[in-house]
């Protein structure tokens, strides 16, 4: 795979990742060694919310399980779960005193609370009155609050429960849950005439039949009402996705000035919003809050004389009778979807609250699981009948299954990942382990390379043709502080491997970079394997050092296996681990066996000059092994002035010091863009028995007087039996 570098800022930036196959000889971590279970159960349960009536439109209220017959696309669905929601039983009792008086316990569906009690749904009528004032005129406004207070003040029942949500710059839960009539006030009365925030669909890049400015431009704002309608039903989505914690039916009272669609566009947001709903058991009843409009060919008063020949030949108000019908259509979509009801070309407002209470006053809810397990994301049409055949029905026509990762297309799969990087609570259905080292560059830049390892044996191959097509999502994002993005990854590659087994009998690594100042920052990796769609994540600090500010300015020690030739990648921007056409690829497990090499990289920063006669010996040449061996290197005559750097490795048990290799002499710089003397060691690990031990790395700069001892734990294991090779996973 090519590297690629993509600048995100003067001191950011990202660089392209590689992928391994590294041999799994031993386990991953020795926590891998314990047995780890884990049970799934899932269960989708659809509810029907089903109001039943007679000739005469009185509700019907004592009717039984066996009365319903439920069909799911022209198939009998069994009924799992059955229960009556009377609602008008609470108003019969009167309105409580402590109610009045505001000291009934709040609701806490929409922002829980710590010392709130949980919401009791039961035989409540719960409606949330939704103002989305982002492009309401300042008579709209007033009009759709003073509505809503009209309401509270004459026809609140005891027995509702309302909440406030409003949309503007962006969505506010304004009051949650209550029956509090003053507390219900009191919200609406603080929203003013100025809540608007101008967010009025723009021009489409035509002047015909637009209003007079005076400018010799027109913008084409297509892209923007396409964006404008998307985030008006992804509000909604936002607000079904908390109101599914309860299986009672919810109303939605959504006071809006229409939404526009352009073509196709808007679609995907539109049926992501009324899936949602079903979902959650949440019936939407739009409120045009424009009402009865009138559409003068010349346009409003209060708008300027239009363009063109639109206001002669009637196109100006065809254009507006279409643009008006085409704003209600979508409301009217949420409401047919949903099993609300909208209002439209209506000055009177109450209806849409009488029509609430009417249809949530007594209700049964059906619950049932389908027996179509295909999880395509098709509509699925639902009819409930009666064994009576006096009686009338009222019930949404159907819902929208869910889609598995077979089903998702490529937008819908990316927009996974995505909100899976965003996600809080991360899944863990495939195991990643992630490693990070820091190479500085200069005083202000620093290179951090990070290695994502996943075990072979997550990627399943259910034939054999699936290793052909084997591929692997990453998606990555680094935060200064643990708040805003610096870093961004996203990649997906594939696996080039002979045959299915090879990779489950090792680990695919990934190995990425960024280069980031000196700071705290954290890392979150998404991994997805793209057979089945199981995502893992991985998460950690981490912290890159002000080397000027220690007395010896040293990289990370990074821990390797394994050495694969880079001479096919075109790197772009530095890459430390990349030294004479040869890639060192770590080992984050720092897991080895006795038939491995033991290969430590690291440098040393700035190192103090001053007379040297001391002879020098490669850095780059091969330690001596544990076996005491002497390590032999041609002696060299040293420069006058130069550096002077010991290193040695040691390997510890406790306190005891099993080994120490001879010390390795650095007398020149071995990169001097970046004034670093690299060090490159090379331990065979044959003589160690099995077992862990401490690897530290001893660091003298013997000019200056500095001196540094990083450890790194590891762990050596017998050779696996048989043994296997290691070639690299994909380009």
């Amino acid at each position: 795979m090519k590297k690629r570098l993509a600048t995100l800022g003067a001191t950011i930036a990202v660089l392209g990742g590689s992928l391994f196959v590294r041999a799994q000889n031993a386990p991953q971590t020795p926590q891998a060694q314990q047995p780890q279970f884990r049970v799934h159960v899932t269960s989708e349960l659809v509810l029907v919310n089903v109001v039943v009536r007679d000739n005469k439109g009185n509700l019907v209220r004592d009717l039984k399980k066996d009365d319903f017959t439920l069909l799911e696309d022209g198939k009998r669905q069994t009924i799992s779960s059955f229960d009556f929601e009377n609602v008008d039983e609470l108003k019969t009792a009167g309105a409580a005193e402590t109610t009045v008086s505001g000291t009934a316990p709040d609701g806490a569906l929409l922002r829980p609370a710590e010392k709130t009690a949980a919401l009791n749904a039961r035989d409540r009528r719960l409606m949330l009155l939704f103002f989305d004032f982002s492009g309401m005129d300042p008579e709209q406004i007033d009009r759709s609050v003073d509505a809503a207070k009209k309401f509270v003040q004459t026809r609140m029942q005891p027995a509702d429960l309302i909440a406030l949500v409003s949309l503007a710059t962006n969505m506010r839960i304004d009051l949650d849950f209550t029956d509090d009539k003053t507390k219900v006030l009191g919200a609406l009365t603080a929203y003013t005439s100025g809540q608007g925030q101008g967010f009025d669909n723009g021009a489409t890049g035509s002047s015909e039949g637009a209003a007079e400015t005076s400018g010799a431009f027109t913008a084409d704002d297509t892209d923007y009402n396409t964006f404008n309608a998307d985030r008006k039903l992804l509000a909604l989505q936002a607000i079904m996705q908390t109101l599914g914690k309860i299986s009672q039916k919810k109303a939605i009272i959504y006071f809006s000035n229409g939404i526009s669609q352009n073509g196709v566009d808007n679609q995907s947001a539109l049926r992501a919003a009324t899936a949602s709903a079903v979902k959650a058991n949440v019936s939407i009843y739009p409120v045009d809050i424009r009402g009865l409009q009138a559409f003068p060919p010349g346009g409003e008063a209060q708008n300027a004389s239009l363009h063109g020949q639109s206001a002669y030949n009637g196109a100006a108000v065809l254009n507006d009778l279409s643009s008006n019908a085409a704003t209600q259509d979508t409301l009217s979509t949420l409401a047919s979807d949903t099993g609300g009801k909208a209002f439209f070309d209506s000055n009177d407002f109450s209806g849409v609250f009488a029509q609430v209470q009417k249809d949530s006053s007594a209700y049964y809810v059906l619950g049932f699981t389908s027996t179509n397990a295909l999880k395509d994301g098709r509509f699925r049409r639902l009819k409930v009948q009666l064994n009576r055949q006096d009686l009338k029905l009222d019930y949404r026509s159907g819902y929208y299954a869910g889609r598995d990762f077979e089903h998702l297309n490529r937008a819908d799969r990316e927009q996974q990942i995505q909100d899976e990087l965003a996600s809080e609570l991360s899944q863990t259905d495939v195991a990643v382990y992630a490693g990070a080292a820091y190479f500085r560059q200069d005083d202000s830049h620093y290179y951090l390379s990070v290695s994502l390892v996943i075990p072979g044996s997550q990627i399943p191959f259910v034939q054999a043709k699936d290793k052909d097509n084997a591929t692997i999502d990453v998606i990555g994002e680094v935060r200064a502080g643990g708040k805003f993005a610096v870093g961004h990854l996203r990649d997906t590659v594939k696996l080039a491997l002979d045959s299915a087994q090879q990779v489950r009998r090792k680990n695919v690594q990934y190995n990425t970079g960024f280069l980031l100042a000196p700071g705290s920052y954290h890392l979150k990796f998404v991994v997805r394997e793209n057979q089945t769609g199981r995502m893992g994540s991985f998460e950690t600090d981490v912290q890159i050092p002000d080397l000027r500010k220690v007395p010896l300015r040293m990289s990370s020690v990074v821990l390797s296996s394994q050495r694969v030739p880079a001479g096919a990648k075109k790197t772009s921007g530095p890459h430390p681990l990349v030294q004479d056409q040869t890639e060192l690829v770590p080992n984050i497990t720092h897991v080895f066996t006795q038939d491995q090499h033991l290969y430590l990289q690291y440098e040393v920063y700035d190192a103090a000059r001053g007379k040297n006669p001391a002879p020098s010996s490669s850095t780059n040449a091969a330690a001596n092994a544990p076996t005491n061996e002497a390590a032999k290197a041609p002696p060299a005559k040293a420069p006058r002035e130069s550096v002077r750097v010991f290193t040695s490795i040691e390997f510890l048990q406790g306190s005891a010091k099993v080994y120490e290799s001879k010390p390795v002499v650095a007398n020149e710089v071995t990169a001097p863009d970046r004034k670093a003397v690299i060090f490159q060691i090379d331990l065979p690990l044959q003589a160690l028995k099995p077992g862990f031990y401490v690897c530290q790395v001893n660091v003298v700069d013997d000019v200056a007087g500095t001196f540094a001892f990083p450890r790194s734990p590891i762990l050596v294991k017998e050779p696996a039996q048989p043994s296997t090779t290691t070639t690299p996973a994909g380009k």
